[in-house]
């Protein structure tokens, strides 16, 4: 059973106070940058136990009937066919995505903008399909000197040629698939044109990490560094915050480096002798209350280094498939040490690598000198382990020994029938013309499910597969295709030691 160390419902009434708060500091409006991802936040889940991954959503129904809700997009990125990570898709169809999930939670999306537009056809194709579901499509044109002259920023020549984006709720969440989309950008070109117009409107930051008021090198905010490691962003205290209040909060570099840039903007924008005094500093900007929720700081403190582990884990398997530089993993690994961590605290690490070994002892030169092992750890801290042989991957039998375990099926039980492993290989091999036979997991979890039409063991392990949600996994070898796809859609947090295989280069 995993520990808690996050209350949401503390969080939300914590969080849709600061925001109703802040809104009242303005007359009319207040556009909230809304950073990070809107649902499915999974880094946050992890690291802040108890963390609901939709709990952002949340959010937003509370305040639905108070919000309008608007999506950035960089005009380079649906050129360039950017991907998100996480879901594989390019910024295009992630934005695509954002509408429908919102529309699935209540929250109407009909606003979009294209930031930086220099007529690339493939935005100008996105523009027209998006017109075409009705949504409104604003363009905002690069603003040549941004961020650094404001004069020529805040004028007709730089917000002024932007498209005004026409709204009625007193709160705007300006929100985007991912990173570098112009959420900041839309904010301050909005702001312009308001002030143009006579509305006093104003501008927040949302965005859950760092946690500005718990301690600069605490675990949490550590793992933050980890993740955007291949950013080279760092944590650090707000000079401007510790210069004005006397008081020490924490934020990242690139917020702190913007912010005089930023203030002489806001400044221009307001007007001369009208001072915007709730921004000092840029954790005055910010509306963040997720250190409120947290109510067991041990908790989240060994879930935040377990997380500075898996980062690691991942930056090197990125190295090695030549996505990722080597300055990344040893900012990496040198994060793991300061938080004086390990890849053997990973509990299934270990079992793992012990896996590999047993196979090597047991099977010789069966699997041509290629042996992996896998190790599993289960919510109730169990730890079941899987090697690979001629019949399935490492991945695929630790999957089939965990959810054996968890159905309370004895292990001379086969829940694959020889035939249908055998059916499987030979279509590989003589139709598809692959030169391994043996079962990925995705294969496996379709030959699971043909077995639990006529195998009533088989048919209570693919119910226990529910249970493997946000298990711990790792393999002693980078996964193949698919195996890495079985693992994602089972929704477990897996990292390897990136050593390739003879399948890997399959790929």
């Amino acid at each position: 059973m995993q520990k808690i160390g996050f209350d949401n419902e503390k969080y939300l009434a914590e969080q849709t106070k600061a925001i109703l708060d802040r809104v009242a500091q303005f007359d009319h409006k207040l556009y909230l940058e809304f950073g990070g991802k809107l649902l499915f936040d999974y880094h946050a889940s992890r690291v802040l136990p108890g963390y609901d991954p939709t709990v952002k959503m949340q959010l937003l129904q509370r305040l639905k009937d108070n919000i309008e809700i608007v999506i950035c997009i960089y005009a380079k990125d649906i050129e360039a066919g950017r991907l998100r990570g996480d879901f594989g898709m390019t910024y295009d169809m992630a934005c695509l995505k954002t509408i429908d999930d919102l529309k699935d939670w209540g929250l109407k999306v009909n606003k979009v903008v294209i930031t930086r537009f220099k007529s690339e056809p493939l935005a100008i194709k996105f523009k027209n399909r998006l017109e075409r579901k009705g949504i409104n499509v604003y363009i905002h044109r690069e603003i040549k000197g941004y961020p650094n002259e404001p004069a020529k920023i805040v004028s007709k020549r730089g917000y002024g040629r932007n498209d005004y984006i026409k709204t009625e709720k007193p709160i705007i969440v300006v929100t985007a698939p991912g990173p570098g989309s112009g959420k900041l950008a839309t904010c301050l070109s909005q702001l312009y044109h308001d002030h143009k117009l006579g509305i006093n409107s104003g501008y927040a930051k949302f965005e859950t990490f760092p946690i500005w008021n718990i301690p600069l090198k605490h675990p949490v905010n550590v793992a933050y560094e980890s993740a955007t490691a291949d950013l080279g962003d760092f944590n650090l205290v707000d000079p401007h915050h510790l210069k004005t209040y006397g008081r020490k909060a924490i934020n990242y570099n690139r917020d702190v480096d913007a912010f005089p840039i930023l203030k002489a903007i806001l400044q221009k924008i307001v007007g001369k002798g009208k001072e915007m005094v709730m921004y000092n500093s840029p954790t005055d900007m910010g509306v963040n209350r997720a250190g409120f929720g947290i109510v067991d700081d041990a908790v989240v403190r060994e879930a935040a280094k377990q997380e500075i582990v898996r980062r690691f884990f991942r930056y090197h398997w990125e190295f090695m498939l030549g996505l990722e530089n080597k300055e990344t993993v040893e900012r990496a690994r040198k994060l793991m040490e300061e938080a004086q961590a390990k890849e053997e605290d990973r509990a299934c690490v270990l079992p793992a690598r012990e896996a590999a070994k047993e196979a090597s002892k047991t099977q010789g030169k069966g699997n041509n000198g290629v042996f992996c092992g896998a190790a599993i750890q289960l919510s109730d801290g169990k730890i079941l382990s899987g090697k690979n042989s001629q019949l399935m991957h490492a991945a695929s039998a630790a999957i089939i020994n965990a959810i054996k375990y968890l159905a309370e099926i004895p292990d001379k039980i086969h829940l694959l029938p020889r035939n249908v492993i055998s059916n499987i290989a030979g279509l590989k091999k003589e139709i598809l013309g692959s030169k391994k036979e043996s079962l990925d997991l995705e294969e496996t979890l379709v030959a699971l499910s043909i077995s639990a039409a006529t195998n009533p063991s088989a048919e209570a392990a693919v119910k226990a597969l529910k249970q493997l949600n946000g298990c711990e996994m790792h393999m002693t070898h980078m996964p193949t295709p698919g195996d890495e796809a079985g693992l994602r859609k089972l929704r477990i947090n897996f990292t390897c030691d990136a050593q390739p295989t003879s399948d890997y280069f399959l790929r």
